[in-house]
């Protein structure tokens, strides 16, 4: 098992984790998608990770299901209206988007799937530069987090692997990474960003995410093919 070039890719259904799962799958990765139904509003998502999972040809797909909407306290899992007409970043203050600890959760199950499977690598889509402010997207952080899963493991510890977090987006602009993506062949139509999409699944095109997928699109000089409920 050890020696097949394996790695778990942290596969959301959005625009940035297809890509990451696309470079994996360049780089020669068997690939092993891992998604989460976490209470999210926007549970379209994961009908689009199965999706993206498909078409780019990952060599499994797990969801796994964790309830976030306990603890609440997010946009994404409570009763808080999601922001519209924000820009990204503004005054500097973390949007009410923000999950707490999520990709830390999301990060722990990934690293006990590398270590059933032996792989040592990890992909995850995080983006520091277009992005919405979130602490656990910075690149401090992923070094921290790989330092203390490579100690708190029996794999790490054993030396049979060694934990790598490779985050292949993290210094791109969001039209950098469609440009990347649609060389690799991503079918960016499969995939869904909006943080609060209609009954139907069709995207806000005012919240923050949305708002940074199209200036993408537009700075990519690539046609968006999101299907919005009001034309953006």
């Amino acid at each position: 098992m050890a020696d097949t070039k394996r790695a778990v890719v942290l596969l959301s259904g959005g625009l940035d984790s297809a890509t990451c799962l696309a470079i994996a799958k360049s780089k020669g990765y068997d690939c092993y998608a891992l998604s989460f139904d976490y209470g999210q509003r926007h549970k379209v998502e994961l009908l689009a990770s199965a999706n993206v999972a498909r078409a780019i040809g990952a060599k499994d797909h797990v969801t796994t299901r964790i309830d976030l909407r306990l603890f609440g306290n997010s946009a994404l899992t409570s009763e808080i209206a999601v922001p519209k007409g924000r820009e990204p970043m503004e005054n500097n203050e973390i949007p009410v988007t923000y999950v707490p600890a999520r990709n830390t959760i999301f990060l722990s199950f990934a690293t006990a799937y590398a270590e059933v499977l032996e792989a040592s690598d990890i992909f995850i889509g995080v983006n520091a530069i277009d992005y919405s402010g979130y602490p656990d997207c910075r690149p401090e952080f992923i070094e921290a987090y790989r330092k203390m899963a490579n100690l708190a493991t029996r794999t790490g510890v054993e030396g049979t692997t060694n934990l790598k977090i490779h985050t292949p987006l993290i210094d791109l602009t969001k039209a950098e990474i469609i440009q990347q993506g649609t060389n690799l062949g991503v079918d960016y139509g499969l995939t869904h960003s909006c943080y609060d999409p209609d009954d139907a699944g069709l995207a806000c095109g005012e919240c923050e995410s949305c708002v940074l997928r199209h200036k993408g699109f537009v700075d990519a000089g690539i046609e968006d093919p999101t299907r919005y409920s009001e034309q953006v």
